[in-house]
């Protein structure tokens, strides 16, 4: 990365920043954090068109160099610090064509840096549609720039944004307003006391309250011929500065910019009267959750199929080919059974990313937020809870994280703690498994029973989270309020490409990120449940032996066989049956008799395989844990389930996948193994209505993610707060789950 250039995309939220870094970079990038913060760090290399490749940091969106958010402060830091490693050797600034002026005025605050700059105008595929023409030579002749005109939807523009990329050290550095001209006297006392500075530096870092340069603020303080000045003097101060460059932009775009008033822009109000309307705009956004999460529904299930007959096969072969021992054991019934758990779900976690992407590249979710802050503004909540409440869907961590632009702390705090109540990404493969147990296949209206339950689902957790944030605006007692802004972007076919991008990185780092975790509890889980030190663990096969002499099967053993039976009885199996390893061929009498001691085998190793699991150390815990969990219709494996999922939700179907699988030699999918479960007590199957439900509402309600604690405590800069965030919605889980299983059984 030393040989490359550094390259920092800066534009305002809205402006296809992200689309001109995905044409940059393709997938060769990676998302991180920044150092010592929770903010989203994307960056991906670029090869440029003289074979040299540039390090490009797409940073956060702003819409100046006046921070109100920790994101936008992370653009300033970065800006004012050379010695940060990501300090850029060029800023490409990101515009769009029909917001030019908004977005020049970070443009310009970026150019007074000294540092060189190009200016990229995108989506210019609209400048006919919606009337404009623009005179590039003298633009770039007035902002003292070069200037890149793409349109990342058709693709044009971008090698000449390499090549301008490639060529930096010819770009201008000189600034194209003199700031100072706001206040004369306070500058030039500025400029005298730090005389090796960069006069706008020297402003940013007083105004912004950074320190990344070698300044003492003592100084600044004490300085005789420097006058402190107040917040508000300084707000003032910035105010005459916007208005000063505002001034400064107009006459420029006056000369090189024009727009045909004639140019149709009725479309857009039409559709905005109709998508934000106080009725229908609600009702046009239910009917897309309805059509989203029947698709999820419909068009998974033949993936997922297949995924779970791929990996049911997979742990068969790697029993009947390796030989047999701890290892073959560990590989079959620890890590692909668990691994199988969360894999089987990636088709439904990339359809709900794909429909997300679709929504955001519309510039449709901006009217759902737009819509939703009517809703949120009497529980509240400040308008700009939105955003972190509907990002909840994919991933309650990056959810918090967005809460840092809420300028009120208790407002804040509220949307903090009620964020986790909204259906993550990780509860969807416990939803989405016990639905296809415990709800009927059918339909109403053309859409499944199974799709209408997990909508609701996903309006209970925001309905709850509403609720809560009501609960707390009245213990908290919150005074004053924030006012909430939300850009409307144009409507725009959704590019392909970044939707690819999208699903694949966000997938990708669910799979990858649930998968350590699983991978690690899976082992665990697979050496307990395969070890035990009873008499009763290490005796099993003559106990078990015993039992069926004295006591015959259990109910379970009987019916599996019987419909075994009658499933073979009812085929063309009847007909003459040749054995393939003596070549005899049997009646049809003997046959069935044949098939009916194979059962027997099978049905015997079952019932070993179970008892001996009951009694091994994992058996033992759960045994321990089951008076907790049994007043909710589970059994100690759900138990253990629950356990290991406070590390991570998606744990659970991957635990029950592992637990199900020890000393399991048949070759079953996840699903079929968890219907086949029978309750210990009531000898019924242990995935009913009843006990389906109270699991479902446990986990809509619960807090089981380690990883949004920590980033809870780390933005609360408390432990006090996560505390009671994992105690009250333990609690208040357990409470509607025993609730709903009481009533419901």
């Amino acid at each position: 990365m030393s040989n490359s250039i550094k390259v920092a995309l800066i534009g305002n939220p809205n402006t296809g920043k992200t689309s001109v870094f995905n044409q940059l970079t393709g997938l060769k990038q990676k998302v991180g954090n920044y150092p010592g913060i929770t903010v989203e760090k994307k960056e991906g290399i670029c090869k440029l068109s003289n074979g040299q490749k540039a390090h490009i940091i797409d940073l956060p969106g702003t819409y100046s160099l006046n921070t109100t958010s920790l994101d936008e402060s992370v653009v300033v830091e970065l800006l004012l610090n050379k010695r940060n490693e990501d300090f850029p050797d060029v800023a490409v600034v990101i515009t769009d064509i029909e917001n030019l002026k908004r977005n020049l005025l970070l443009f310009t605050q970026i150019k007074d840096l000294k540092i060189p700059t190009l200016l990229v105008i995108n989506m210019a595929d609209r400048m006919v549609k919606k009337g404009i023409t623009l005179n590039i030579k003298e633009l770039e002749q007035k902002l003292d720039t070069r200037i890149a005109l793409v349109s990342t939807r058709k693709g044009t523009g971008i090698e000449e944004l390499k090549t301008s990329i490639a060529n930096y050290s010819e770009l201008s550095t000189e600034a194209v307003i003199n700031a100072s001209h706001i206040a004369p006297e306070y500058f030039e006392r500025l400029q005298k006391t730090f005389p090796g500075e960069e006069l706008y530096k020297l402003w940013l870092v007083i105004t912004q309250d950074v320190n990344f340069m070698p300044l003492e603020k003592d100084r600044l303080q004490s300085s005789e011929l420097l006058p402190t000045k107040s917040k508000a003097e300084l707000k003032r101060l910035q105010h005459k500065e916007t208005i000063y460059r505002y001034r400064f932009i107009n006459n420029v775009l006056k000369e090189t910019y024009r727009v045909d008033p004639s140019a149709a822009k009725g479309l857009r109000a039409s559709l905005d009267r109709i998508l934000t309307h106080k009725i229908f705009g609600y009702l046009i956004f239910v009917l897309l959750l309805l059509l989203i999460f029947q698709a999820i529904f419909d068009w998974s299930q033949i993936p997922m199929d297949f995924i779970d007959a791929q990996f049911a096969s997979a742990s068969e072969w790697v029993k009947n080919s390796l030989p047999p021992g701890v290892f073959t054991n560990l590989l079959a019934e620890g890590i692909l059974a668990g691994i199988g758990g969360i894999v089987i779900f990636i088709p439904q976690i990339a359809f709900l990313f794909l429909f997300i992407s679709l929504l955001e590249e519309s510039g449709y979710m901006s009217r759902v937020v737009f819509l939703m802050d009517r809703l949120m503004r009497p529980f509240g909540l400040s308008g700009k809870s939105v955003v972190p409440l509907i990002s909840g869907t994919a991933c309650a961590i990056p959810a918090v994280m967005a809460t840092r632009n809420i300028e009120n702390w208790k407002e804040r705090l509220i949307t903090i703690l009620v964020t986790p109540f909204t259906t993550c990404s990780a509860r969807l493969p416990v939803y989405l498994i016990i639905i296809a147990l415990v709800i009927p296949e059918g339909s109403v209206l053309g859409l499944s029973y199974q799709a209408l339950t997990l909508m609701l689902l996903y309006l209970l957790g925001f309905a709850t989270a509403i609720l809560a944030a009501l609960v707390l605006h009245r213990v908290l007692k919150i005074e004053g309020r924030s006012f909430f802004m939300v850009e409307m972007p144009s409507y725009k076919l959704p590019l392909l490409r970044n939707v690819i991008y999208t699903v694949v990185e966000k997938t990708k780092s669910f799979v990858v990120g649930a998968g350590k975790i699983i991978l690690a509890i899976s082992i665990v889980l697979w050496f307990l449940g395969s070890n035990g030190f009873s008499y009763e663990f290490k005796n099993a096969e003559e106990i078990i032996a015993e039992r069926i002499k004295n006591e015959g099967f259990s109910t379970y053993s009987k019916a599996f066989m019987n419909d075994k039976l009658e499933e073979y009885s009812s085929g063309d199996q009847l007909s003459d049956d040749k054995d393939l390893n003596t070549g005899v061929t049997h009646s049809p009498k003997v046959s069935v008799e044949i098939k009916t001691r194979q059962l027997q085998e099978a049905a015997k190793g079952q019932e070993i395989a179970s008892y001996r699991l009951e009694h091994s150390l994992i058996g033992n815990i759960g045994k321990s844990f089951e008076p907790l969990v049994k007043p909710l219709g589970y059994d100690w494996k759900i138990g253990i389930a629950i356990l290991t999922s406070f590390a991570a939700r998606e744990v659970f179907v991957a635990t029950l996948a592992t637990i199900y699988s020890v000393g399991n030699d048949e070759e079953e999918t996840i699903k079929g193994r968890m219907a086949a479960e029978i309750h210990p007590d009531t000898k019924k199957p242990l995935f009913n209505l009843a006990s389906g439900i109270s699991l479902i509402l446990f986990y809509a309600f619960a807090m089981q993610c380690m990883s949004t604690l920590a980033v809870v405590k780390k933005e609360t800069n408390s432990w006090r707060w996560p505390l009671l965030q994992l105690g009250f919605m333990t609690v208040f889980a357990y409470l509607v789950s025993l609730i709903t299983y009481q009533i419901l059984h």
